[in-house]
């Protein structure tokens, strides 16, 4: 069951990432069309689904991560660290998900949306190497 549990988990969080991911890459789109309506509210409409599709995605890998956390007892000082960048991953997703919602006249640059668009990579490459070497668990 533990590896149901954590396949479960994997497959949720790879799919918000995805999200994470490819919601500022819209901001950037909606940012370079400007005011073509036909455009402008299709990227907007695909925005919206894309926000409400990651944290359906960020609920359900919630849950199951939660169920590994209490349930089989994962802990560890990597496993705070995970979950500060984790937040941080969620804040970053919120706002974007804010500038979406304030549409384009209150979008900053494309060139700011695309360096924005490279701070999740870093973050989430923190994340893989915290659960893969939990750091501060001693090899026994």
């Amino acid at each position: 069951m533990y590896l149901w549990i954590k396949s479960l988990h994997l497959l949720f969080v790879m799919a918000w990432v995805a999200c994470v991911f490819y919601l500022p890459r819209i901001l950037v789109n909606i940012a370079e069309v400007g005011d073509v309506p036909f455009i402008n509210g299709r990227l907007q409409l695909m925005g919206k689904r894309l926000y409400r599709f990651g944290h359906i995605m960020f609920g359900l890998s919630l849950v199951f991560g939660l169920w590994l956390w209490f349930g089989y007892a994962i802990s560890g000082p990597w496993l705070h660290a995970k979950l500060t960048l984790v937040a941080l991953l969620l804040t970053y997703f919120i706002i974007t998900g804010r500038y979406l919602k304030k549409g384009v006249a209150a979008l900053p640059s494309s060139r700011t949306l695309r360096l924005l668009n490279e701070v999740p990579i870093l973050l989430v490459l923190a994340v893989i190497y915290l659960v893969l070497a939990k750091p501060g668990l001693s090899a026994a």
